[in-house]
C-alpha cells in the first residue's frame, strides 16, 4: 500500500515532539536556561554551542515529492527542517536557551518541489503572496543568521528580496557586492550577545560568505547588479573589524567547500571551495560553518599559517540529515573572553520524529504541492528509467535531449543558424528517476530535471565536440581488458558526480574504459561519417554547463545563438503537455557505448 501523504503528517505531528541592518546586535532568545558558567581556582569560564544547517534545498518534511512517497535512501537517513528542529529543541533544552545559536550556510530556498511552487507557481513575490515555507519553518525554529548559498539566487533578485523580507533573521554575504558602489548588497555579518553568570556577555560574531560561482552559474540574474569576490580577500577585510568591534568569538558561516578546489577551472579567479582556504590564510576565525559541497565534515581541524591557531570546520550532511554542534569553552583572561576550547560533531536527523509544531504549520503548503506535482499531464507508451543511465545509453536521458533539440530548432527557425544541426548534452541527475508506461505526472517529468537550469544553445565545432566527450569521459574508471566490470565501481572516477558527466545526442562514439583518461572517445561519427574537425553544430547546453560548470572545455567560451530564462524542467513539462502522448520509439537510440578493444561493454 503506497504511504498515505495526510497520514504522513498526521503521525509525524502525533509522535513528534531579525536583523535589518548590518551589524546589528541580537540575542538569542529570551526563554533562557541559567547560563552555563562556572569558576575552578578563581578562573570564570563560560560554555556555549553554535548549531548550524547547510544546504537544506527547500526541504521541510522527510517527503520527496519526485516520487511522492516518505523519504529514504540506502543509510536510512532521513531530511527536513521538521527533523533538525527536534534535534535543535533537544539542545536548547539541553544547554539552556540563552547559551546556543542557531545558523545556516546557505542553498535555502531550492531544490524540492516545495520550494519551486513558492518560487514560480504560487510567487511569494505576488502582491498578497503567500510566505515562503522556508521562511516560515525557520522563523520558527528562531534561526540567528544563515548565509547566502549560490542557489538563492536561481529564483532571480526580486524573489531572493522577498524572502529576506520575510526572515525574522539576517541573510548574510560580506563578498555579494553591489556592482555598482561595490558595497555589502546584504548584511556582512551579525552581531550576538550570550549572557553569562558574570556580568560581562561573550559577543559572537557571524561572517557569512557565499560562492563567487554566483556570477557564472546565475549570470542571467546578476550580471551588472551584483559582483562576487573571493572568499579569502572578504574575510581578511571582515575580521579584523570584528574583532576590533570587541567580537570575542569569530564564527563564518560559508557556503563553500573545503577542498580548494573549483568545479569551474579559470573561469573566474576566485576558488569555488575555499573555506579551508580561509581559515589557514585569515586570523582571527574560531570556527567554520562549510556548506555547499554536499559532504559530511563533523570535525576537521585547520592550522592558521599565520597564528598557529587550530580554526574547526564543520559540515553538517544536506537536506537537514545532520545538524552540526559547534561547542565553545571559554575563559576570563586579562579582561576579556577567550576561546579556551572548541570542538565540533553532528547529530542524525534519523534518530528524532519531526517537530509537531512544524509539521502543523507548514501541512496545507505540503498538502498545495503534493496536489500539483500529481497533475497528469500526458502519457507514455513503455517505461522509461535512469537507473543504467551513468553507463548505458537509455531511453529516459534521451527524451531530456529531443526535447532540448526539439526546443532549440524552433527557437532557431528563421535565423541564419537554422540550417545548422543541432546537438545536445544531458546527464543523469537522479539515479531513480522513473516514467512509468501510462498516465505521465508533473513529478515524474519534474524528477527528471533536479536543477533549475535553463537552456543555451551554443555555436561548435566537430574538433570541440570531440573535446567535449573526451572531458566527459574522464567519469570512468580505467578498466583493463578482460577484468570484471562492476557497474558499482565503473563510475564516478576521482570523485567526479553524476551530474558532471554529460552524454550527447546527435553523434554516435564509443568510450573506450580500458584506456587512460584522455584517449578514450573513439569512433566518432554524425550521420554515418567521421565527424570533421571543421563541422559547425548548434548545441543545446544548460546555462551551469555554459557557463563553466564543470570546467569543460570550449563550451563557456563558445558563441551564444540563444537562451531561454525560463528552466529546462517547465520545458520538458509544456513540451508534454503540447504533445499529449510520449513514445520512445520515437526518439530512443543506443548513440554511444562503453567498449573495451572495440568490444562492447555491455
Amino acid at each position: 500500500m503506497p504511504l498515505n501523504r495526510r497520514k504522513f503528517l498526521e503521525k509525524s505531528a502525533v509522535t513528534g515532539a531579525g536583523v535589518a541592518l548590518a551589524g546589528a546586535v541580537t540575542a538569542p532568545g529570551a526563554q533562557a536556561a541559567e547560563a552555563r558558567g562556572g569558576t575552578k581556582r578563581g578562573v570564570k569560564r563560560y560554555a556555549f554551542t553554535v548549531m548550524g544547517t547547510t544546504d537544506l534545498h527547500g526541504n521541510v518534511f522527510n517527503w520527496d515529492y519526485f516520487t511522492d512517497k516518505e523519504f529514504d535512501d540506502k543509510d536510512h537517513n532521513d531530511i527536513g527542517l521538521a527533523k533538525i528542529s527536534t534535534l535543535v529543541n533537544r539542545i536548547r533544552e539541553e544547554k539552556g536557551r540563552r547559551n546556543t545559536l542557531l545558523i545556516d550556510a546557505g542553498d535555502t530556498i531550492q531544490g524540492t518541489q516545495l520550494s519551486y511552487y513558492y518560487a514560480k507557481v504560487d510567487p511569494i513575490t505576488a502582491e498578497g503572496g503567500p510566505v515562503h515555507p522556508m521562511a516560515q519553518a525557520m522563523n520558527a525554529m528562531d534561526y540567528d543568521a544563515a548565509a547566502l548559498g549560490n542557489h538563492e539566487f536561481n529564483y532571480g533578485i526580486p524573489v531572493l528580496r522577498k524572502f529576506e523580507q520575510q526572515c525574522r533573521f539576517p541573510l548574510l554575504g560580506a563578498n555579494a557586492l553591489d556592482a555598482k558602489t561595490l558595497r555589502p548588497a546584504f548584511a556582512p555579518y551579525s552581531m550576538h550577545r550570550l549572557r553569562t553568570p558574570f556580568g560581562r556577555d561573550v559577543k559572537v560574531a557571524v561572517l557569512g560568505l557565499t560562492n563567487p560561482g554566483i556570477a557564472i552559474w546565475d549570470k542571467a540574474n546578476v550580471q551588472g547588479k551584483m559582483t562576487f569576490p573571493g572568499l579569502e580577500e572578504q574575510a581578511a577585510k571582515w575580521v579584523p573589524k570584528l574583532r576590533s568591534m570587541g567580537a570575542d568569538v569569530v564564527i563564518v558561516s560559508a557556503h563553500s567547500g573545503s577542498s580548494g578546489t573549483s568545479s569551474y577551472g579559470d573561469q573566474l579567479p576566485y576558488i569555488e571551495n575555499a573555506a579551508g582556504l580561509v581559515a589557514e590564510q585569515v586570523p582571527g576565525i574560531d570556527a567554520i560553518l562549510v556548506g555547499h559541497a554536499h559532504t559530511e565534515i563533523p570535525e576537521y581541524f585547520v592550522t592558521n599559517k599565520k597564528t598557529g591557531q587550530q580554526v574547526v570546520l564543520s559540515e553538517p550532511l544536506k537536506w537537514g540529515q545532520r545538524l552540526t554542534l559547534f561547542d565553545f569553552e571559554l575563559v576570563w583572561a586579562k579582561g576579556c573572553w577567550k576561546v579556551e576550547k572548541v570542538g565540533a560533531k553532528v547529530l542524525n536527523s534519523n534518530t528524532v520524529e519531526e517537530d509537531r509544531k512544524i509539521v502543523r504549520l507548514l501541512s496545507d503548503e505540503h498538502e498545495k504541492v503534493v496536489a500539483y506535482v500529481n497533475q497528469v499531464i500526458g502519457t507514455n507508451a513503455a517505461e522509461m528509467t535512469s537507473a543504467e543511465a551513468p553507463y548505458k545509453d537509455v531511453a529516459i536521458i534521451d527524451l531530456i535531449n529531443h526535447i532540448q533539440a526539439d526546443t532549440v530548432k524552433q527557437a532557431l527557425a528563421g535565423t541564419e543558424h537554422a540550417s545548422l544541426p543541432v546537438l545536445s548534452q544531458a546527464a543523469c541527475f537522479s539515479r531513480s528517476a522513473r516514467i512509468p508506461a501510462g498516465e505521465v505526472t508533473i513529478r515524474d517529468v519534474a524528477g527528471l530535471y533536479v536543477f533549475e537550469n535553463t537552456l543555451e544553445a551554443r555555436l561548435m565545432t566537430g574538433a570541440q565536440m570531440k573535446a567535449y566527450l573526451e572531458f566527459s569521459a574522464n567519469y570512468f574508471v580505467q578498466t583493463a581488458p578482460g577484468a570484471q566490470v562492476d557497474p558499482a565501481k565503473l563510475t564516478n572516477a576521482n570523485g567526479t558526480p553524476d551530474y558532471n558527466y554529460d552524454v550527447v545526442s546527435g553523434l554516435a562514439y564509443e568510450i573506450d574504459i580500458a584506456e587512460p583518461a584522455g584517449s578514450r572517445v573513439t569512433n566518432v561519427r554524425f550521420e554515418g561519417q567521421p565527424l570533421a574537425d571543421d563541422a559547425k553544430f548548434v548545441f543545446a547546453v544548460n546555462n551551469y554547463r555554459a557557463n563553466g560548470g564543470g570546467n569543460f572545455p570550449h563550451v563557456a567560451a563558445s558563441q551564444l545563438l540563444w537562451s531561454n530564462s525560463d528552466e529546462i524542467r517547465n520545458t520538458m513539462i509544456a513540451w508534454v503537455k503540447a504533445k499529449g502522448a510520449v513514445d520512445p520509439a520515437e526518439f530512443a537510440a543506443v548513440d554511444w557505448k562503453l567498449t573495451r578493444n572495440g568490444t562492447p561493454v555491455f
